[in-house]
């Protein structure tokens, strides 16, 4: 039982939630650029929220299917086929050996997700299956999926899942102009205030030199009288720094641990997702929001996920 990669896509990778706890061993989380894509897809077919899938980015694959199984996609919207015949995110599809799975032209967003009903024979790393693309280890050979690998599978436990889909006010539009609020970092004090207001007034513009290490923004730089030193220090997810340069990039799932760049101001939890959907040419703003406010934000997003994952143990803590 297997998944054959006819072709590989851009950059396909297996992934979950990521591994946490190494980041004083320099090992960044890794993981799911937008982990509510990934638990939808798992929560389709009846799997822990948490379990491994395979990430798409930009440029999907083509798979043979080598068993019948359930599969389910979610997060950005590719035109998707099986078998030439159309096929649709946010729902349950099933899949017989030998049929055919096409990502087409990327419609939306910039990574989706695939479920599978079977389990992979994979290891877990530092207790993740997770593939740290800059490290290369994890998930599969610690590698994105080249043409011809195959991912063997067995038999899992939700193979019977019951119909499924996601309605469409559990849905995400993804607009290619995003607002990511954010709360103030240790830096942030550092900043004159017509630097943070300068900040706040741009419509940046994510730099196709943007990946799973971090979000470039391409803008006008930011100016500086006199440079900000700082001593390097732990950086996470949704950090935005401003290089010398005056540039703005926003680390993410496989950033580096530490830093030396001033941070200006920190992402929201609730809006980390979005960095996992963010393309060339995508224009952000930002707003700045009080650290109580954010809590607030991350507290009602979390109830409504948890409307759909409406089972207790699908619950998220």
């Amino acid at each position: 039982m297997s998944m054959y990669f006819i072709k590989p896509g851009l950059q396909t990778s297996i992934q979950d939630l990521g591994r946490y706890g190494q980041m004083h061993n320099g090992i960044s989380i890794s993981g799911a650029m937008d982990p509510i894509a990934l638990k939808k897809a798992n929560w389709l077919l009846n799997k822990k929220l948490d379990s491994a899938v395979i990430e798409i980015t930009l440029i999907g694959p083509t798979i043979r299917f080598e068993s019948d199984m359930l599969i389910a996609i979610c997060g950005a919207n590719f035109e998707l086929s099986l078998n030439n015949k159309a096929i649709f995110n946010d729902q349950i599809i099933h899949v017989c050996s030998g049929d055919i799975l096409m990502f087409g032209k990327l419609l939306s967003g910039s990574r989706a997700y695939m479920s599978y009903s079977l389990s992979s024979n994979l290891p877990k790393v530092l207790g993740s299956f997770s593939t740290h693309l800059t490290a290369n280890f994890g998930g599969f050979f610690g590698r994105q999926f080249k043409a011809g690998d195959k991912l063997f599978l067995h038999t899992g436990e939700n193979k019977n899942a019951a119909y499924r889909t996601i309605s469409e006010q559990y849905q995400i539009n993804y607009s290619r102009s995003y607002l990511l609020r954010c709360v103030s970092s240790v830096e942030s004090e550092l900043f004159s205030d017509v630097q943070k207001t300068s900040f706040l007034n741009k419509k940046y513009t994510v730099s196709k030199n943007s990946n799973r290490m971090g979000i470039r923004l391409s803008d006008i730089a930011m100016k500086f009288i006199s440079p900000i030193n700082i001593v390097s220090s732990g950086l996470t997810q949704g950090s935005i720094q401003i290089t010398p340069s005056g540039h703005a990039i926003i680390s993410s799932v496989d950033g580096q641990t530490i830093g030396g760049y001033p941070r200006i101001a920190n992402v929201i939890s609730a809006d980390l997702p979005i960095l996992g959907q963010l393309k060339a040419k995508d224009k952000i703003n930002f707003l700045f929001v009080s650290h109580q406010k954010a809590q607030q934000i991350f507290i009602e997003q979390n109830k409504i996920l948890n409307t759909l994952f409406e089972e207790p143990e699908f619950q998220i803590s």
